[in-house]
């Protein structure tokens, strides 16, 4: 079974003390460099909007970020496309990655799944991009573990493949308190293998 390392959304607007910092993000960089020379095919994905995105807080008269409009939770303005904020961050080794595919592109639809927009109305084309390289296992790290490594995590189950939670590889925003830890368990819940680095020789 050929298998897959998909790195999510390890960008700089994400590192702590960035505009949407994920508490620890940078800590792990370390661990995913190591864990990328175990994969033969690695994938990071980003997080790419276009200004005026509908998951801006900004984007919407007299909200402010952590409100929902619908089912859309405002975030502050972040990883917009051809900015600093949206690469890749400096510390990763790029070097060890295949491809890098962009996601929430799409202005007024959200995507925190690599697989799906958050309407579910369209995939993003990642599935049939492992599909052609025969690959049918993924192992999972990255950011924010209660949101796009979640959704991630979910989507790959639901289109066949064997999914690989690599748990201290990831970390979360929990933005209500223990959403990362609900998150591991509805994962776990869902069929999603939990497991450390060091299963996996790190």
């Amino acid at each position: 079974m050929r298998e897959a390392l998909i790195v999510i959304d390890l960008q700089n607007d994400f590192l702590p003390d960035h505009v949407l910092g994920v508490p620890e993000a940078d800590q792990i960089i370390p661990l995913i460099n190591k864990l990328t020379k175990k994969f033969s095919f690695v994938v990071a994905t980003r997080d790419y909007h276009p200004k005026d995105h509908v998951s801006f807080a900004s984007s919407h008269h007299g909200k402010n970020v952590g409100e929902q409009v619908d089912d859309q939770v405002l975030w502050p303005e972040h990883c917009i496309a051809h900015t600093p904020g949206a690469e890749l961050a400096s510390a990763l080794n790029k070097e060890q990655i295949n491809l890098i595919f962009d996601k929430g592109s799409d202005q007024n639809v959200d995507s925190y799944s690599a697989f799906y927009n958050n309407a579910r109305i369209r995939k993003t084309g990642l599935d049939q991009i492992l599909r052609s390289k025969g690959i049918e296992k993924i192992y999972l790290c990255g950011v924010a573990t209660d949101y796009c490594v979640l959704f991630s995590a979910l989507d790959g189950i639901e289109l066949g493949f064997d999914v690989t939670l690599i748990v201290d590889a990831c970390r979360g925003i929990d933005l209500q308190p223990g959403s990362s830890k609900k998150a591991i368990e509805m994962m776990r819940s869902r069929g999603v293998k939990i497991i450390t680095s060091d299963q996996i020789g790190i």
